[in-house]
Order: structure tokens, then C-alpha cells, then sequence
């Protein structure tokens, strides 16, 4: 059977997205798999690396060029897995007349180990044998061997694993190997030429050709998440390989397609280059990824919220609520900022300001672009170590009451009460109204507004009572409604968060 990876629900398609090991178990039937991993730029060469040949204007000539260069950088992985599972019993032993000759079986503790091995790709990026390769390829794997494009074996080892953006690295006992100089996925355009190679369905080396589709991509898979997504066929078994330029650099690492089949349907995704290269130097400093932290509650900006803060389209991400205590908060950073660059570099949503941030480095200073006040303005910041504990804020509870004429069409709020802050743990500087009911046709639904959710400011004027709260919502008629609510989290505690809802 096909292996269905996608830690979470994935855009709309049948088969969602998959992760691309090919993988058996010994005396079963085939499948895939090869490990439950969640299946992410300073150069990477050292003097022993082997570089592209002389390229004219330069790219290589032709994708023969480009394959006679990549190719003896990427190896065959595979990696057994013992894993533990039912007793296997012969349907025989089901017959008694069977079990009158031969007599009963052996009672155990029902179950029985048994090999898993599955089979995937990877990237020779020192001539001393690292290995770059997916996670999901050898995660958990009892035993890795990689096979060398001359068929030469040897046992890996593995020197790191970052799960949260599925990079792993491996090494063998080798010198002199042929290896891949790292490219700068960063400047990588939608329409650029771009060579796949890996182990598609364990048949050996394999070379596929395709253009970069998009850059920047997420798809609801990993928690870091930047994707370069091409139309190159890549199939179960590439997870792991190269994806590589025209001049033969490496520029991605394959891990995973969107298919409605299990099989290439040419929408593949890598790992860029630039983030996978950021995580291997620290596998190899510090055997772990340490990611730092802003510290800030963020949402995207649409189209109403854009309106609302006066910006010229939907672009940056809002700050809801700057946590206590954290380096946003020393900056100077407040809710209601929307913060539009990283050291220059654009930020148009969640997942791309996690990125930046997390992979800048722990201590280390940015400069954000912050949009506040209908201006422009420089915020730097001393970044610290993500908390392990950290918890996402979830949606809050529900309650029931009642509210008067004039309000927001479709909701319904009353009053806080000592009650309701007792039972839903509400902090003492939380104040505001208790939002009761949301017809769920309503564009307050649809912005994301809850029974259970607490209305602390309309228009960024603290409300108080429901006749303010009418006030509020009678002005700037033309523009949209813009609320700060507070919700309570799905581990406890809660956090704040901006809605601009149209009228």
C-alpha cells in the first residue's frame, strides 16, 4: 500500500502529499514507507569538495553536462528498520486436524519483530563522505547502507536529524568522493531549468528534467516549510536526491510530491538549499538545530485588514500580541505593528517570518521593517533560543447570553463576568465582552470569530460595556470592523489576536 506522509492536511488533493521513500518488509508484500519523519541556506564546500567543470556563459552546454557532474554525488539509500507487530500464525494452524498432527502452537507474548526496508536517495556534499538526505528516509532505521554510483557500499552513520524541516545527515568511511558544491537556492526564478536525480521506485540513478514551478511554497506538511516546487518527475525513491541548476549545483533536496495516484503527477517539492544548508552546520556544531525566537503572536494580513491599517495591499503579517519578557517585547515591538521585512527580505505571511527568524541565529541581531502608524520604521532585535515548552494558542470555549441592537451583524456578546473569568481561567488584565454566538454565515465566521472568545478592543479603543461597544462599531463606517480578541489556548493560558472583519 501507499504511505500517506502529510503531518497535517494538505491542500485539496486525493492523495495528499507524499513522502517519497520505496520500501518492503522482509517475506511480506511490498509497500511503502521507511520511517515515520516528518517528511527544511554560507556554502557548505571545503577544499576537498569536487566542483562543477568550466560552464559556458555560465550554465553546462547541455543536460548531459549537468548529469555528468551531479550524478556521482547522489547514492542509493537503503536502511533496514525492526519494527514490532503481530504474531504471524499459518492459516494452517486455524485447522484442527492440522493441530491434531502436529500439535499446538506455541503461546508467546503475540507479537514478533520483524524488517522493515525501504530505499531512498542522497546528496554527497563533502569529499569526506556527509551526506545530505530527507529525514523520513532514515529515521528510526536500524542499519544505513549507501551505495555509490560506482557500486561501491558502505554502512552510514548518522550524524543529525531535524525532523520539524526533514533534513538528516549522514556519513560514510570515504575519501575522495565526488560531491556536490551547494548552490544559492535564493536566487532561484520561477521558470529556471532544474535537473532531478535519485532512485525512483529502487530502480537505480535516474535523471529527470523540469522548470522551478514556484518558490516559497507550503504546504501544511512540515513546521518549516519554504519549498521549491518544480514540474521535474519525481517519484517514490527520490526523497533524498538532488535537485540541481543548470550549472550543476545542488539547489534542493527532493522529499515529497502532491499526487492524486502515489506517483508523479508533476508537482514535486525540495527542501531549498539555502535552509537545508543552515541545519547541517548545525547537526555538525551542535548535533541539534537551535532555533531562535521573536516571541510575538502573528496572523496574516487580507485584503479588510490592509484597509484598516491604511497599507497600499494585503501584505506583511500582524503582530496580535507581543509576549512578555521576550525579545520583541525589549525591542520595543507592539500588537498591532505589521512587520514587513526581515533584513530586507519580504514577509508576506506566517510561515515565511518563522523561517527567517528561527534560522537566523540564536543572539543574533535583525533588523525588521515595521509598518505602524501609517509609516515605516526600522525595529532591531537581539534574537534568544525558542523556548522547548513553547504552546500555539488554540480556540477558545463557548458560553450563552444574550446582547442588544447595534452590534455586529451576526454576533452576539455580553458582559464579562467574575463567573466567566473563574471558569475559563481568564487573566485579570483581560477585559472586554464574551462573545456568545457567531451565525456561522457571517463574515465575523469567517474572519475567525468564536462563542467562548473574549472582545477586548474595537478599533484599538479598549471596550468595556456594550454601549461603548456600540460606539465603536458605528465608526468609520467605510472602512472594516477591526477587533482584538482574546482566546483561550488548547494547553491552557491564551493569547490575543487581531480580526478585521468586513461590514
Amino acid at each position: 500500500m501507499h504511505n500517506q506522509r502529510p503531518k497535517r492536511a494538505a491542500v485539496g488533493w486525493v492523495a495528499g502529499a507524499l513522502l517519497l521513500t520505496v520500501g518492503f518488509v522482509i517475506g511480506v508484500t511490498v509497500t511503502s514507507g521507511g520511517g515515520r519523519g516528518r517528511g527544511l541556506p554560507a556554502g557548505f564546500s571545503t577544499p576537498e569538495s569536487t566542483a562543477a567543470p568550466a560552464a559556458v556563459g555560465g550554465e553546462l552546454r547541455s543536460y548531459a553536462d549537468v548529469a555528468e557532474v551531479a550524478m556521482p554525488a547522489v547514492v542509493n539509500i537503503s536502511t533496514d528498520k525492526v519494527v514490532k507487530g503481530e504474531a504471524f500464525q499459518h492459516p494452517f494452524l486455524d485447522d484442527p486436524m492440522f493441530r491434531r498432527f502436529f500439535g499446538e502452537p506455541q503461546q508467546g507474548n503475540g507479537q514478533r519483530e520483524r524488517v522493515e526496508r525501504s530505499l531512498g536517495s542522497g546528496v554527497v556534499v563533502r569529499a569526506d563522505g556527509y551526506i545530505l538526505t530527507s529525514n523520513h528516509v532514515i529515521e528510526q532505521a536500524s542499519k544505513i547502507r549507501v551505495l555509490l554510483k560506482d557500486n561501491q557500499e558502505y554502512e552510514a552513520k548518522v550524524i543529525g536529524q531535524d525532523a520539524p524541516t526533514d533534513v538528516a545527515l549522514i556519513k560514510i568511511e570515504a575519501s575522495g568522493l565526488a560531491a556536490l558544491p551547494l548552490g544559492d537556492s535564493g536566487v532561484l526564478r520561477i521558470g529556471d531549468q532544474v535537473m532531478a536525480i535519485g532512485n525512483p521506485f529502487g530502480l537505480g540513478q535516474t535523471v529527470t528534467v523540469g522548470i522551478v514551478s514556484a518558490t516559497g511554497r507550503s504546504i501544511g506538511m512540515l513546521d518549516y516549510e519554504e519549498f521549491i516546487q518544480t514540474d521535474a518527475a519525481i517519484n517514490r525513491g527520490n526523497s533524498g536526491g538532488a535537485l540541481v541548476n543548470m550549472r550543476g549545483e545542488l539547489v534542493g533536496i527532493n522529499t515529497a510530491i502532491m499526487s492524486p495516484t502515489g506517483t508523479s503527477a508533476g508537482v514535486g517539492f525540495a527542501i531549498p538549499s539555502n535552509l537545508a544548508r543552515r541545519v547541517m552546520d548545525s547537526l555538525l556544531s551542535d548535533g541539534k538545530v537551535t532555533r531562535a525566537w521573536l516571541g510575538v503572536q502573528v496572523q496574516d494580513v487580507d485584503q479588510a485588514m490592509a484597509k484598516v491599517h491604511d497599507l497600499d495591499r494585503p501584505r506583511g503579517v500582524l503582530v496580535s500580541d507581543v509576549n512578555k519578557g521576550t525579545p520583541a517585547e525589549k525591542a520595543g515591538l507592539r500588537d498591532g505593528d505589521i512587520i514587513l521585512q526581515v533584513d530586507g527580505k519580504e514577509v508576506n505571511d506566517r510561515a515565511r517570518l518563522r523561517n527567517l527568524i528561527s534560522l537566523a541565529g540564536v543572539d543574533e541581531t535583525v533588523e525588521l521593517t515595521v509598518w505602524r502608524g501609517g509609516r515605516e520604521l526600522p525595529v532591531r532585535v537581539k534574537l534568544a533560543a525558542l523556548p522547548e515548552d513553547l504552546q500555539t494558542a488554540a480556540q477558545g470555549g463557548d458560553e450563552r447570553s444574550e446582547e442588544g441592537e447595534g452590534g455586529l451583524e451576526g454576533v452576539r456578546v455580553r458582559m464579562l463576568t467574575d463567573r466567566d473569568r473563574a471558569a475559563m481561567d481568564i487573566p485579570e488584565d483581560v477585559a472586554g465582552l464574551v462573545v456568545v454566538d457567531v451565525d456561522q454565515t457571517s463574515n465575523a465566521f469567517r474572519e475567525g470569530l468564536r462563542p467562548g472568545q473574549i472582545i477586548t478592543e474595537v478599533a484599538r479603543e479598549p471596550v468595556g460595556d456594550l454601549v461603548q461597544y456600540r460606539r465603536l462599531l458605528a465608526k468609520d463606517q467605510d472602512k472594516p470592523i477591526l477587533l482584538r480578541v482574546w482566546q483561550r489556548g488548547a494547553a491552557g493560558g491564551g493569547g490575543r489576536v487581531f480580526m478585521a472583519i468586513p461590514r
